[in-house]
């Protein structure tokens, strides 16, 4: 995939919303990793995937793919506050899918603990594989992202 695209893409969504909402000056790195760690949280939900009490099914492909590329941004923001950029997915290990949500959360921590090149890599690294794991591939989670990044526009313009 294409990811200097999709960076440039989040560079001036994340502009655009500190612009509006006057946060030109603020840190946001640590408000940023709660919202990545709540957006994959939800993507969790979604897919009820740890819910080993209930009967009831996944949410759809097309609730899950857009829960994910929430995520997606935040992951692309927190790289852009770290001036830390990321040029190709591998993916690693045969993991269930809770396992590989936990790895994302634990990757998450790690980030946070330290935004180095290195942790940055093995994050969206993690995030990637949960992706594909998920049955996503890069092209639909590119239109995706695509297609979210111009709500999210749009929903700054209307006062979001």
């Amino acid at each position: 995939m294409e990811w200097s695209h999709l960076f440039n893409m989040q560079k001036q969504l994340d502009s655009y919303i500190e612009s509006n909402h006057q946060l030109d000056s603020i840190d946001l790195f640590d408000k940023k990793v709660l919202a990545l760690l709540v957006e994959v949280g939800e993507l969790a939900n979604e897919t009820r995937c740890f819910k080993f009490w209930s009967k009831k099914a996944p949410s759809e492909n097309k609730v899950i793919l857009e829960e994910y590329v929430d995520g997606l941004h935040f992951i692309l923001s927190l790289g852009l506050d770290k001036n830390l950029t990321f040029n190709s997915a591998k993916m690693e290990g045969s993991f269930n899918i809770t396992d590989h949500f936990n790895n994302v959360f634990k990757e998450i921590i790690a980030f946070k603990s330290e935004p180095s090149k290195e942790k940055y890599n093995k994050l969206f690294n993690t995030y990637i594989a949960l992706g594909s794991k998920l049955g996503f591939d890069e092209k639909s989670v590119q239109a995706a992202y695509f297609e979210k990044n111009k709500v999210n526009h749009e929903r700054q313009d209307k006062g979001y």
